[in-house]
């Protein structure tokens, strides 16, 4: 069951923390767009945060041209999303957003991560110190512990 299945089949007037990784950060993104009122806060875990002034390929194609000076490939799927329509205010724009850097990752660099928070009106960013990219497997700890300090902040 893909994300937005499952959003549309909650039935519950109680509102959900999203928590989107990396490429999941679009995912998340399209969930706050089409169900802002089922979203507490959503997460971006050292995650692509589009915004709602640009199309959503805008963050992917800066991470391209980022991506080009550092010879790495972009996403398969900022095609796609080049033809889609921005977000809006109203749906993703109206959801807290909270923002976890990842000071070690090496996939999205922590330039990257921080430009997109400064491009973005969060309402918190975060840091988890000595984790890469995959915080819930080097630190699975501290990540537990950041998320449970969000959850009861914004839920």
């Amino acid at each position: 069951m893909s994300l937005l299945d499952f959003m549309a089949n909650i039935l519950s007037e109680e509102k959900l923390v999203l928590v989107g990784h990396s490429l999941g950060g679009m995912s998340l993104a399209l969930a706050m767009e089409k169900f802002p009122e089922k979203v507490s806060v959503a997460v971006f875990l050292c995650a692509f945060m589009p915004d709602s002034l640009h199309t959503p390929s805008y963050v992917l194609d800066q991470d391209r041209e980022l991506g080009k000076i550092l010879i790495r490939p972009g996403s398969l799927f900022r095609k796609d999303l080049a033809k889609a329509k921005q977000f809006t205010e109203g749906g993703y724009g109206s959801v807290k957003r909270v923002y976890i850097v990842c000071r070690e990752d090496a996939c999205i660099k922590e330039e990257f991560q921080r430009w997109m928070i400064e491009n973005n009106q969060v309402a918190e960013a975060k840091e988890l110190k000595g984790v890469d990219h995959m915080p819930m497997l080097c630190d699975p700890k501290q990540l537990s512990v950041c998320l449970l300090e969000i959850a009861s902040r914004y839920n």
